[in-house]
């Protein structure tokens, strides 16, 4: 099942729906530039073993909405939270990859853990992903100024070529697969390039200390330490330093896209966790 919610500034917002009502709800949130459709071999996954799985197109991407303005971490948590209500779920497992990390770390800033059971962030940005003088490990703002002009000049190749790094494809051994690639480009092409844009700055310039200190939940905080997107130093390596309940877990030589690359065992940690 798939359908829509209205949030309160009138944007709609795409979900899939799938598997048993009563099972425990767990919520996926994709990371940028992607849509829903990133988690679909997890949703069946669990599915399959009596979960409700619910994962949502990000305002201005995939299916949901095109808008203008409020492409912005705090909206993207509050959109997450409106959904929540909407389907008046309890006790959520809340799983973020990447800019997805960020969405649901700032969910529980903004919105608490009332109705959150554990969280669980993969590849994610938290705490902070540009370079300052108090995160000295983060990235320079001329990597995310590049990100900008790829995705302005020539989206479609820019998103082509971010397969590359973004699944290690680029690595020795690596087994290419056009298939993933391309439709990294299909999920990417569906969003509106002015949201696109926003959220470049949403995930890049996000400082997620203050929410991640309001994290009260036993919390997977899972990790490539060969991500090219994420470095894995100032993501989970710090995230795990301010989270008391956190767990890692770091897989070696993993790339930034393990969730597919490194899918049937990334699945099994992920139920581990949840049914620990």
């Amino acid at each position: 099942m798939s359908n829509f919610v209205t949030t309160k500034d009138g944007t709609r917002i795409f979900h899939k729906d799938w598997g048993p009502r009563d099972g425990q709800p767990i919520v996926f949130s994709h990371g940028w530039p992607l849509s829903a459709d990133a988690w679909d071999a997890q949703m069946v996954y669990f599915a399959d073993r009596g979960f409700r799985t619910i994962a949502h197109d990000r305002r201005s991407h995939g299916r949901s909405d095109q808008v203008w303005a409020n492409n912005n971490m705090d909206q993207y948590a509050d959109d997450l939270a409106e959904l929540i209500e909407a389907l008046d779920l309890h006790e959520v497992i809340l799983v973020g990859h990447s800019t997805g990390g960020g969405e649901v770390t700032r969910y529980v800033g903004r919105h608490g853990t009332a109705r959150v059971a554990k969280l669980a962030l993969i590849g994610a940005v938290p705490p902070l992903m540009l370079k300052t003088e108090a995160n000295p490990g983060g990235l320079p703002i001329e990597i995310f100024d590049g990100i900008r002009k790829g995705t302005f000049d020539n989206r479609s190749q820019f998103f082509q070529d971010l397969t590359i790094p973004f699944y290690g494809y680029n690595r020795k051994g690596a087994v290419i697969s056009d298939g993933i690639r391309d439709d990294f480009v299909r999920q990417g092409m569906m969003g509106g390039l002015k949201g696109q844009l926003d959220s470049i700055r949403a995930f890049s310039e996000s400082d997620f200390h203050a929410d991640l200190a309001k994290v009260d939940v036993p919390t997977l905080v899972l990790h490539g330490d060969d991500d090219q997107i994420v470095p894995i130093g100032a993501a989970a390596l710090s995230t795990v330093k301010i989270v008391t309940q956190a767990v890692l877990k770091v897989y070696e030589g993993a790339d930034h896209g393990l969730t597919v690359t490194h899918q049937d065992r990334f699945n099994a940690d992920l139920l581990d966790f949840i049914n620990g």
